[in-house]
């Protein structure tokens, strides 16, 4: 595992020494008091867990697509993000890390709460998963100078104060030629019902508490913010909740509540 330094706010350069902008300390400490949950499938991040097929669908269609369409040599389908560097920024207890790394990705997962990242340390290592860990912000990254052949941001943007600053930020982490997927809620009345009076208050499927309805971003924010940040988007999709079958699926046109975006940097 790479030895990583964390640098304090007033070692970094620039503009990323406002700092907070990118990062609630009260959001961190109430995952922080939570991180021995994650790989409880039933438990407070269950809506994650049932989100994971159709968000590592997406992040694997679009690497493939942008990274391997007219390869010579086809990626192995069991590992078809083999040769890839993939950075997970806010990778809480592992969920995406993990099996970004069994497709043959190179990963790295920061999240700056120490009791997140020894929890999915602690559930990597007995699978000997070589996934690079680190208590650490993308302001320390970005300091260090690395860059990564994609970069995602997924249910984390709904939690910081800027998200324009941080996807600026993180967008300085994508390698020319990279991309960078995001995904999160849109800000509509039938977010606010299901996302936080349902899924809160009626299912109590996320303690309360979890989010804030005035931090949600819509695609068309979202798209600007990219745009912004130096990146072009190559393609939106929404995720879908189906109460009957109790699955998430993914659609190409819904994004009312949950959706994902890929872009590029030239």
């Amino acid at each position: 595992m790479t030895e990583f330094k964390a640098q304090t706010l007033g070692d970094l350069p620039g503009e990323e020494a406002r700092g907070e902008n990118t990062l609630d300390r009260n959001e961190v400490d109430r995952f922080s008091r939570i991180a021995a949950e994650w790989w409880d499938a039933n438990g407070k991040f269950r809506p994650l867990h049932q989100l994971a097929p159709a968000r590592l669908g997406f992040i694997r269609d679009q690497l493939q697509h942008h990274f391997c369409s007219g390869s010579a040599a086809p990626p192995s389908r069991l590992r078809p993000l083999a040769g890839l560097s993939v950075l997970d920024i806010g990778c809480g207890g592992g969920l995406v890390a993990e099996p970004l790394c069994r497709m043959g990705a190179r990963v790295t997962g920061i999240d700056p709460s120490i009791d997140t990242i020894e929890t999915a340390r602690a559930h990597s290592s007995p699978q000997g998963l070589a996934i690079d860990y680190r208590v650490a912000r993308a302001e320390d990254l970005v300091a260090a100078g690395e860059t990564f052949d994609a970069v995602t941001c997924l249910e984390v943007l709904e939690h910081i104060p800027d998200p324009a600053a941080f996807i600026a930020l993180a967008s300085r982490l994508v390698r020319p030629g990279g991309v960078m997927i995001v995904s999160t809620i849109n800000r509509t009345m039938k977010s606010y019902a299901l996302a936080i009076v349902a899924a809160e208050y009626v299912l109590g499927w996320l303690p309360r508490g979890t989010h804030q309805w005035d931090r949600f971003i819509t695609p068309d924010e979202m798209q600007q913010h990219l745009n912004a940040s130096g990146l072009a988007v190559v393609r939106t999709e929404g995720v879908v909740y189906d109460p009957l079958r109790d699955v998430w699926s993914r659609s190409d046109t819904d994004t009312d509540v949950n959706y994902m975006m890929a872009a590029t940097k030239p």
